[in-house]
């Protein structure tokens, strides 16, 4: 008998005043039809929500969105608030306008992924679900 997988649950949050979610409504429909649980917050978060909202959810991933080139702030008020919420534990991802000279800053603060615009959707799901089995084999 095959043992059933449990589904990857996501979080996608826009924090701060970026208007723009169509990237991050076409993201979570990909990653629904790729058969990942998805819990979109919405625009207009605060890091503090969306960690809160990740821990209570028990949320394999975040995937933060941002078109303002904010991401280095709002990844720092992100990885804070995991801390404060005892989520440290939880891999986040990043996507957007991002600055090429914020990505080693990104990386090392342990924001992976960084996806600019036009990366292809098998690209993302496939950086999710490695993300997501590496941080369940480093657990086991």
């Amino acid at each position: 008998m095959a043992v059933k997988q449990k589904m990857i649950r996501i979080i996608i949050g826009k924090i701060g005043c970026d208007i723009h979610e169509r990237g991050t409504l076409v993201l979570a429909r990909a990653f629904r039809d790729a058969g990942m649980e998805v819990i979109y917050l919405g625009r207009f978060q605060t890091a503090d929500a969306i960690a809160k909202t990740a821990v209570d959810e028990d949320a394999n991933i975040i995937a933060l969105s941002d078109h303002t080139g904010s991401m280095r702030y709002i990844a720092d008020q992100m990885m804070e608030a995991l801390k404060k919420y005892k989520g440290t534990d939880i891999p986040v991802i990043a996507g957007g306008l991002i600055a090429k000279k914020d990505l080693p800053y990104l990386e090392k603060l342990g924001v992976t992924g960084n996806f600019g615009p036009g990366t292809p959707l098998p690209t993302i799901i496939e950086h999710i679900r490695k993300t997501v089995e590496m941080k369940q084999a480093a657990s086991d």
